[in-house]
């Protein structure tokens, strides 16, 4: 198997499940992008032609071609909107082409029999209603990571219709919620900004705190994306081209009551102000998940409702302050989350 951006928190957690679970398992990703981070902390295995660049059609091609992988999970991204305002043209590089360098290299290797590419929950067109979001709620983008990966939507699809259904290769892409737990440190992202808050005994600063989001704990996507790259494996011509991976909609909540959710696990701390320098920074104020395809189809659904997620989370980072062995504690939580019923 190759994971795109094992480098990453969310593709770490699930390069990590996957050679847990006996698979072989490959990389394709630049440097870990923060430090900490998970991967060198659980000491992920790699091999020296794992580092590579979306954005280099060559060395994609080349990658692919060493592995010989069956299934494919394609995580690496610019996943961050606020380093997309930064830099938008390179985020539609990384996300958009990117994309294409990997699926026309996935085109011309025979082993690969399924794929799972990983968009996001901000692929859809605002609802003003803040109603769920369905697979076939219409596409869209406010901004340039939301437009980039509605983008990459279209990608995926051209080449499923044109290149890889039509050779027998079954493709699906993942919208999921908004995912937490950890090992992530990325900059500008919730879990995380607390995590940094609690450090400096601050309040966190929230630029939309009333923006409502599907939260979920990494752990549940993961879940679905290898039920979805089995299904794919099994019968591809009858998996749907797009799934949602979210928790109920009823548990979407603010991203003000999740910080004081979190803060009520890390003993009262952080809490949070509003950021006052939020002007240029548009943000959809509801976005909610209909995960019900999936739980038809794939028999998935959330194994933790939001307060065990927060939970986990703040398990995760208390015992990596306390010093306790980050890999054994991350493969712990993937040992209980896998017992849940």
């Amino acid at each position: 198997m190759l994971v795109t951006g094992h480098t990453g928190f969310k593709g770490c957690w699930l390069a990590l499940w996957l050679e847990l679970n006996g698979a072989s398992v490959f990389g394709l990703a630049l440097e870990p992008p923060s430090r900490p981070n998970l991967h060198d902390l659980v000491g992920l295995k790699g091999d020296p032609g794992d580092r590579v660049d979306l954005r280099d059609q060559a060395a994609v091609a080349t990658r692919i071609a060493a592995v010989q992988p069956e299934v494919v999970f394609h995580l690496a991204a610019r996943s961050l909107v606020l380093a997309a305002f930064a830099d938008p043209a390179d985020t539609y590089a990384v996300n958009v082409v990117g994309t294409a360098h990997l699926l026309e290299a996935v085109r011309s290797c025979p082993s690969v029999r399924a794929v799972v590419v990983v968009t996001s929950d901000k692929v859809y067109e605002p609802h003003a209603d803040g109603q769920p979001h369905t697979e076939g709620s219409r596409l869209g983008g406010v901004d340039p990571y939301s437009s980039s990966k509605a983008a990459c939507e279209l990608v995926v699809a051209a080449y499923r219709r044109s290149f890889l259904g039509p050779a027998g290769i079954g493709v699906a892409t993942a919208r999921a919620g908004n995912v937490i737990g950890g090992g992530d440190w990325a900059a500008n992202r919730l879990v995380p900004d607390v995590v940094r808050a609690v450090e400096r005994s601050a309040p966190v600063l929230l630029r939309h705190p009333d923006a409502v989001r599907p939260w979920q704990h990494v752990l549940d996507p993961l879940h679905g994306y290898v039920l979805l790259a089995e299904r794919l494996l099994d019968a591809p011509e009858e998996t749907p081209a797009a799934l949602n991976l979210g928790p109920d909609p009823a548990e979407a909540c603010s991203a003000s009551e999740l910080v004081d959710r979190l803060t009520a696990g890390f003993d009262g701390k952080p809490g949070w102000r509003a950021d006052p320098d939020v002007a240029t920074v548009p943000e959809t104020p509801a976005l909610r998940l209909d995960a019900s395809r999936a739980r038809e189809t794939l028999g998935w659904r959330p194994r933790l409702d939001l307060e065990q997620t927060v939970a986990w989370t703040v398990d995760w980072y208390r015992a990596y302050t306390r010093g306790d062995d980050v890999r054994e504690l991350t493969l712990a939580q993937i040992a209980a989350y896998e017992e849940r019923p």
